[in-house]
């Protein structure tokens, strides 16, 4: 007997009521949105390996696992906590150096933007592995030509999107050869592999992008935007991410009358300024300066709702993983290709998916995201790390275009306010925002409708479950480690 696919998506009546329970680990954990990634994070720990290495091996997996929302083509951003010290890794690509007219496209060659994550993933194994890179690809290299059998989740998004391969039904094993083929020659030759030679040329040939672009592409290592949330230090990298509007909604939410009305209209303002002042260039710290806050709480009526929301929310597809091992390094790695398959476009003879990241530029003079030569876009993908008392509390993120901030604010409020340990932190129902007024409520919410409703918030229940993304978290606990993997997704936390 096979699942029916539609039945595994409608809101379920049937639960017992109970709860799931958190992951809980002595000495090391590791978080994945599927169950392939965490256990090769698992073998990576088991070998000798720390939380770097157990995190670059499951994301090696997910790229072979999760292919509809990340893989070679994309993009990767990282925060590790290393030695009493937080460390930013923003592992995105950039427009080519030469452009014939500023347009956006949202999909095809002209969205494509030169794909960072292998470069990232070398460098985090440079500087903070022990195990390199060599096994995690290889494996995955294996895993790929023979086939993976396909989880609910992926099915459904893979049926949803304009594919390049055909949909796999649940359980179905889909292999990817060409992909294989190329994973195993980055294990064999290195990530240089992918921006030089034969691959940098195929890439090239299929995008708007040329050899040059490829080959000069660079990781950057920043410095994290950190906020204080009653007593617990939220962490997110700064631009070209998105990760400011999580600070920004949690700043503004921090003084205005608790509950589920303040937190929308706060996300809203953190949105609209977010998406008005950043693009690849320095974080704007008016944004979180104290008499800009002042100002744009003060718009906040708690009898009505706002319309500052963006005319345009990013969208996309990510998958993000964290892990934490006994020496107390700790990594928040979030990957993508944005769209569902990117930009729809596979380079010739690799088996890479290439992302559609340059959609996430504008048109309009004068903005700091305006597509221009070798510039980066704003991103959605946005990894967190909380510290409290100057030391780590652990690794989390939810994936999911414009949702990620809003999953960030949503899980440390329900951490932070709620006391919520990570699993239901995690599974607690969540809203999105949307254009306007929209906001869209998982059916645990539907029950406030009614009141935001009389607030003027334009309500929609819920009928898709992707767009309110999958988290994971692992927190400190004590001497052990308490971990969470969203009941949306296909994975689990797991540890030793």
């Amino acid at each position: 007997m096979r699942p029916e696919l539609d039945a595994l998506f409608r809101p379920e009546l049937r639960t017992s009521g109970w709860r799931r329970m958190p992951a809980v680990a002595g000495e090391a954990m590791i978080a994945t949105s599927h169950p392939l990634a965490t256990a090769a994070g698992l073998e990576a720990l088991g070998e000798g390996g720390n939380a770097i290495d157990a995190a670059l091996a499951a994301a090696a997996v997910l790229v072979v696992a999760e292919p509809t929302d990340n893989g070679l083509g994309g993009d990767a951003f990282a925060l590790v906590w290393h030695d009493g010290v937080l460390h930013g890794l923003n592992g995105s690509g950039r427009a080519p150096r030469v452009l014939d007219e500023v347009r956006v496209d949202e999909s095809g060659p002209r969205s494509v933007t030169v794909p960072g994550a292998v470069r990232a993933w070398a460098d985090l194994a440079e500087r903070f592995g022990r195990l390199g890179l060599d096994r995690p690809l290889a494996r995955a290299a294996e895993l790929a030509g023979r086939g993976v059998a396909c989880t609910a989740r992926i099915a459904d998004k893979w049926r949803r999107a304009r594919a390049p391969f055909p949909a796999p039904r649940i359980g179905e094993r889909f292999v990817l050869p060409g992909l294989a083929a190329t994973l195993a020659r980055l294990a064999d030759e290195g990530p240089d592999a992918l921006y030089e030679g034969a691959l940098g040329v195929a890439i090239a040939a299929a995008s708007w992008l040329d050899t040059e672009d490829l080959a000069t592409h660079r990781s950057e290592w920043v410095e994290p935007l950190r906020h204080d949330y009653r007593g617990v230090e939220v962490c997110e990298l700064p631009p070209n991410g998105q990760g400011g509007a999580a600070l920004v909604a949690l700043a503004l939410y921090d003084e205005l009358e608790p509950g589920l009305h303040s937190q929308i209209e706060a996300m809203k303002l953190a949105l609209a300024d977010v998406y008005a002042h950043v693009g690849d260039a320095p974080w704007p710290e008016t944004l979180l300066d104290p008499a800009h806050l002042h100002r744009r709480r003060a718009l906040v009526d708690r009898s009505r709702a706002l319309d500052p929301a963006p005319s345009t929310l990013p969208r996309g597809g990510t998958t993000y993983l964290c892990a934490v091992d006994g020496d107390g390094t700790a990594i928040s790695l979030i990957q993508s290709i944005y769209g569902t398959f990117g930009s729809g476009i596979v380079a010739p003879g690799t088996g890479i998916a290439l992302q559609n990241r340059a959609a996430g530029f504008v048109e309009t003079d004068g903005h700091p995201n305006r597509l221009a030569p070798g510039r980066r876009p704003f991103h959605t993908i946005i990894p967190g790390m909380l510290l409290e008392g100057g030391r780590l509390l652990g690794p989390f993120g939810v994936m999911g275009g414009a949702m990620q901030p809003q999953g960030h604010m949503q899980f440390v409020v329900r951490l932070v306010d709620h006391g919520d340990d990570p699993q239901a932190a995690l599974d607690a129902p969540r809203w999105r925002v949307g254009e306007g007024r929209e906001v869209e409520l998982e059916p645990g919410l539907w029950e406030a409708e009614t009141h935001l409703r009389s607030l003027g918030h334009d309500v929609r229940r819920a009928t898709v479950e992707h767009p309110f993304g999958v988290g994971q978290a692992i927190l400190r606990l004590d001497d052990a480690l308490i971990g969470g993997s969203d009941g949306r997704g296909d994975g689990f936390a797991a540890g030793r």
